[in-house]
């Protein structure tokens, strides 16, 4: 149906690049189109005049029984009115398809998604818990286009960070074997509390912050035994910790990259970057010197031979293009880390033009809280494991209280509708913008949020379980306006799959799911499926069907479990 209506516009604009989608209120029409805008441009005439033509053109070729109405709006819009059996013959086209909305346009594409990048022997924030759900929705929008996607993450497991928290353990060297003895959790705190106090000496202590340079690089040598144990100890808890909560989460990595394992290769590229006139060195240091390009100097290796994050940077990427050989890299980090990934990508494109070409950079901004931006560093972080039990534990009773649903089933369904709420208050938002995480709206079932949609989808499966079988139905039964502005809606979904893949980023996807969802219980609550005559009875059916798997599957695109029930 769209694809028939945008043939038409383009045939009158004669090619000219436009827009399709729903105006902004129902009366104004079923579709609406910027066509006129861009023939207006190329042509040198006023918008209005140009939508007129368009109009005249398109009427003189568009069948009767296809296009019901055209209206011109000024500046310049076309809306269009379809048929009551254009929108009719539309949802058999979409009850039919086997995986509605799922184009192949990106089939034989390599694309590498990097996200997460948890750091051992610090804690698992909320920072993380927002790049892991921006990146594996990425992922996921892409895979749904046909792309090969490989999810890779990576952890900084050496580095100033790791200094510090291995200095703080040794200032509580006497309760490191009773710590070691006791559960992962408090293995894990003792970690945190001494990064937490490490940070502290380093930014409050002279003394302490040569002693803790002079550990970084002890670190990076491993030439102390009971540095190397400590190490190998705070490593392995931190990772086995991040591989649960990646669980958790829907997150399955096919490599986890550290920088131990890319600073040789990084290394090898920043001599080649010194031999070719790229880096240089200043004051024992080797840096970037940015500001010919309008940014700023960066330093790839410090003045005690270190390498930096740079450094490492370069080698991750040339190893994970060695590894894969992709078509498109995608990163995905905080807002904070933008100054830096331009100057890096500007050392990419000079030492490496190939990779850097195919590098992407996606930034996301900080959740906040009443209380403002959250640092690990000053030990007042919200661990993405703390939020979600305070969800959880906010949901209390709204979920699950049948009597047949065991204490383990209403575990299973709460820690859904949690990830699911958290997920989408990350994911309805512009990409780049900060989020204020909001309990109550979040956890909604009435408003735009996660378990509103969760809960549009249970309504309709128990629909179609108290229904048991039914057949496929004469959609000419679907005459109502509930209904056909059900198929309309329905009829977006592509769209909105495509352009989420097209601009990386599925806040409007999450947005498309909130209006279906809306759009479906406004049908439910004016026309009665299961109580209606044989024939409307069936066709609603089928139309609950679908609007069921539509919900699954956009949910599915945002990393959003549905539940059967709530």
């Amino acid at each position: 149906m769209l694809d028939r209506l945008r043939e038409l516009i383009s045939g009158a604009a004669k090619s000219a690049d436009f827009q399709l989608g729903e105006p902004e209120f129902p009366s104004l029409g079923h579709f609406t189109t910027n066509a006129a805008f861009a023939v207006a441009k190329r042509d040198g005439v006023k918008p209005i005049e140009a939508a007129g033509y368009l109009k005249t053109e398109i009427t003189a070729v568009a069948p009767k029984e296809f296009l019901a109405k055209i209206d011109v709006a000024p500046p310049g819009f076309l809306n269009f009115w379809l048929t009551p059996k254009a929108i009719q013959d539309n949802f058999a086209v979409i009850a039919g398809a086997k995986n509605y909305g799922l184009e192949q346009v990106l089939k034989g594409e390599k694309v590498i998604v990097e996200y997460t990048d948890p750091n051992p022997f610090k804690e698992f924030h909320i920072g993380h818990l927002m790049s892991n759900a921006i990146g594996e929705s990425i992922s996921r929008v892409i895979e749904t286009q046909g792309a090969e996607v490989q999810r890779l993450t990576y952890g900084g497991d050496v580095g100033l960070h790791v200094a510090k928290a291995v200095f703080g353990a040794l200032a509580e060297k006497k309760e490191i074997e009773s710590v070691r003895s006791k559960s992962e959790k408090e293995q894990l705190k003792f970690w945190a509390d001494a990064y937490v106090y490490g940070s502290s000496k380093y930014d409050d202590d002279e003394n302490s912050k040569k002693e803790i340079d002079e550990l970084n690089k002890t670190v990076f040598e491993k030439s102390d035994k009971e540095v190397n144990a400590l190490y190998d100890w705070g490593r392995e808890v931190s990772i086995k910790y991040f591989l649960e909560m990646f669980a958790r989460l829907g997150s399955r990595f096919a490599k986890n990259y550290w920088e131990s394992e890319v600073t040789e290769e990084g290394l090898r590229a920043v001599e080649n970057g010194l031999k070719k006139g790229i880096l240089e060195k200043s004051e024992g240091a080797i840096v970037f010197k940015g500001e010919p390009y309008g940014l700023h100097t960066r330093v790839f290796v410090n003045s005690k031979g270190i390498p930096t994050y740079e450094a490492k940077e370069l080698g991750l990427a040339i190893k994970k293009f060695k590894d894969f050989s992709f078509d498109r890299s995608i990163v995905v980090t905080a807002n904070e880390q933008s100054d830096y990934f331009r100057v890096l990508l500007k050392v990419m494109d000079l030492l490496m033009p190939d990779v850097a070409g195919k590098t992407v950079h996606i930034s996301h901004g900080m959740m906040r809280f009443a209380s403002g931006k959250m640092s690990s560093r000053k030990g007042n972080v919200i661990t993405a494991e703390a939020l979600l039990e305070q969800i959880k534990k906010k949901l209390g009773e709204r979920v699950g209280e049948e009597d047949d649903l065991s204490p383990a089933e209403r575990e299973v369904v709460t820690e859904k509708i949690a990830i699911g709420a958290v997920k989408y208050s990350i994911l309805r938002q512009s990409p780049g913008q900060d989020i204020v995480f909001d309990f109550e709206k979040s956890l909604s079932f009435e408003g735009d949020s996660g378990p509103y949609l969760q809960y549009a989808y249970v309504r309709a499966m128990n629909i179609l379980n108290k229904a048991g079988n039914f057949d496929k139905a004469d959609y000419g039964f679907l005459s109502s306006e509930e209904e056909l502005a059900l198929v309309r809606k329905l009829s977006l979904f592509p769209g909105a799959i495509s352009f989420a893949a097209e601009r990386l980023a599925v806040s409007g996807l999450a947005g498309y799911l909130y209006d279906l969802a809306r759009t479906v219980n406004r049908f439910y609550e004016r026309k009665p499926v299961l109580k209606a005559d044989r024939g409307v009875r069936e066709a609603r059916l089928n139309l609950v069907a679908v609007s069921a798997k539509v919900l699954r599957t956009g949910l599915n695109i945002l990393g959003i479990q549905t539940v059967d029930r709530m």
